[in-house]
């Protein structure tokens, strides 16, 4: 009942927070508003619905105007420079970035910086980090606590998979590297080649599908993100009924609940959006200000597992729309 119950509430907040955007957009002075360029703006991708309440609530709170535009896949990498190069000729007093490439995002960022606006990053960041902060989780050390979680439902020898999203992400990049990092030293550890699904929810359980179709030696998969998590938990649900096979991941969409509470999903790493999206805003006034602000902020991050989902706090950041 209770997923069924924030479930409803979820979906009226994704339609009011839809025409929130465009009411906010149409009323935004072009040469003052501050612009969210988000990965996508896909409304069943609930971690950007979560940091965008975040972006409108800064945003009453510090009387700004905000536009939100973004590509409707986070494979777009090309439709999101485009849309960083029509905003730099709006000339907002600052941009939002939520880079899908860590490396082919720079030359645009730097167009950003060089046209007077302020460039903010949130969670995910650019080579040589050129932007004036940025505000994300600790996606490298996330990706370490996972493999001491795994390590708990899987013990001795045992072969891994890694289902992520875009592989030129800055988050993905972290997040895949302290996986691998944090599995070095168990020398009984093997883990596959990384599956890379585009960010497509479909791909991913495709990808996985076909992985367990190959290899029965798996005995452990981590989901990067929320759409490669769900992806290989459908994979697991049809392939792997006596749930033999463990999964831990990212992020806390409806569906992420209902796996972990059948058992496919073992443990999630729930981020902390609304902190980012709110922390964006506020940030980016502050630097187009001129004050000062730090080059790097920690939102946080916990660890969830059907264990503990049940306290009231990790309640509140399972079902995040819920009484806001």
């Amino acid at each position: 009942m209770k997923i069924k119950a924030a479930a409803a509430v979820l979906a009226a907040v994704v339609m009011l927070g839809a025409g929130g955007w465009l009411l906010s957009r149409s009323l935004a002075p072009r040469n003052e508003a501050i612009v969210l360029i988000p990965k996508t703006t896909d409304p069943r991708v609930e971690f950007w619905q979560v940091l965008n309440q975040g972006v409108m609530a800064a945003a009453k709170e510090y009387k700004a105007d905000i536009q939100i535009k973004g590509a409707s896949a986070e494979s777009q990498i090309d439709e999101q420079i485009k849309i960083v190069e029509e905003t730099i000729a709006e000339k907002p007093k600052a941009i939002i970035l939520a880079a899908s490439d860590y490396n082919r995002l720079v030359p645009t960022a730097k167009k950003v910086i060089d046209a007077g606006i302020t460039l903010i990053t949130v969670d995910s960041g650019l080579a040589g980090g050129v932007s004036a902060s940025l505000i994300a989780t600790d996606n490298y050390a996330a990706g370490r606590n996972l493999v001491e979680t795994m390590r708990g439902y899987v013990q001795g020898p045992a072969t891994y998979a890694i289902v992520s999203f875009v592989k030129t992400s800055d988050t993905q990049i972290d997040r895949e590297n302290g996986v691998r990092d944090g599995l070095k030293g168990d020398p009984s550890a093997t883990v596959i080649e990384t599956l890379y699904s585009n960010n497509s929810e479909d791909e991913a359980y495709k990808l996985t599908k076909q992985l367990l179709q190959e290899r029965s030696d798996i005995r452990g998969i981590f989901g990067l993100n929320e759409v490669s998590t769900i992806g290989a938990a459908r994979a697991l649900k049809e392939m792997d009924p006596g749930r033999t096979i463990k999964l831990v991941g990212f992020d806390n969409s409806m569906n992420e609940v209902s796996f972990m509470e059948a058992g496919i999903l073992q443990a999630t790493v729930v981020q902390k959006p609304f902190n980012m999206g709110y922390l964006a805003v506020k940030t980016a006034l502050q630097a187009h200000r001129g004050d000062p602000v730090s080059r790097k902020i920690d939102t946080g991050s916990e660890l969830i597992t059907k264990e503990n989902m049940y306290t009231n706090e990790n309640q509140k950041l399972l079902f995040p729309f819920v009484g806001k």
